[in-house]
């Protein structure tokens, strides 16, 4: 397993058959910015090959799980395809960055090693994407949830709308999809995006430890058997949804209403959507 230091966005430790991956930013609660991007993918292949890892617990650092896509630090790549005159060069360089970072998520998802997410705190838009892709997950009292992207002008392309409907169900899936709503703890819990809620960050990150200690003693092969049987009929579908939208994404998510969502980020101030 690749050393700790070697990575920028993690925490990682393996002890005894199971890696804690903790995100740490650098931006603030956890955000999604070129780091993890660029370290999601490896990360996850290396924790899928290592046979000393039989299950995987996943955790934020600090109060949140994470705040989702870090726009301004992420704004650069944005930049070429927001251009009024983006043509076929900047939004194939757009398409491939964002099958880029569907890659990472699908690691998350793909890694033969059962996912435990310990969410606390905020847990928004690329969050979302992020615990869809984890086995089981577990929520401390005060954690909250938003499918955030259609309130910065989005359409979630990074895993949520393909993975969240098996989930929670279709008609849940699309009113948090539909509205960027926020939802609490004990709402997840009752439309099956968590397993259990617990009464506070240590205790949900001890239970997540608990049932990767339990999957971990049971014969691994079987496990992992168990999960890529599971995933089997799955899969297709996911991966047709996630090509179907990096493919729209590229043709159409270049907007005003984007450019202004990214704009009132900077200036700290509620967007003004035009339908531009």
């Amino acid at each position: 397993m690749t050393n700790v230091q070697e990575w920028k966005a993690f925490d990682v430790s393996v002890d005894d058959g199971i890696a804690e991956v903790t995100l740490i930013g650098p931006g603030k609660g956890n955000a999604m910015g070129p780091d993890f991007w660029s370290e999601l993918l490896p990360l996850f292949t290396a924790l899928d090959g290592d046979p000393g890892v039989r299950a995987v617990v996943l955790a934020g650092s600090g109060k949140h799980f994470s705040f989702g896509l870090d726009l301004p630090a992420m704004s650069g790549d944005f930049g070429k395809v927001l251009a009024a005159d983006a043509k076929a060069g900047p939004r194939t360089e757009f398409h491939d960055l964002i099958k880029r970072m569907q890659a990472g998520i699908n690691a998350v998802a793909d890694c033969r090693k059962p996912v435990i997410a310990a969410i606390s705190g905020w847990c928004i838009g690329g969050g979302v994407d992020l615990i869809t892709a984890a086995d089981v997950r577990y929520a401390s009292s005060d954690a909250k949830f938003s499918v955030r992207e259609v309130r910065v002008a989005i359409v979630a392309d990074m895993g949520s709308l393909a993975r969240l409907g098996a989930i929670v169900g279709d008609g849940h899936l699309r009113e948090l999809a539909f509205t960027g709503k926020d939802i609490d703890a004990a709402r997840a819990e009752k439309i099956g995006l968590v397993n259990d809620v617990y009464e506070d960050g240590d205790a949900v990150l001890a239970a997540a430890r608990a049932a990767a200690r339990e999957i971990a003693d049971l014969p691994p092969l079987v496990v992992q058997g168990v999960k890529t049987v599971l995933d089997h009929s799955r899969r297709a579908q996911v991966e047709d949804s996630l090509r179907y939208v990096a493919t729209w994404n590229a043709a159409f998510l270049p907007s005003e209403d984007l450019t202004e969502a990214i704009t009132a980020v900077f200036e700290k101030r509620p967007p003004k959507f035009q339908g531009k």
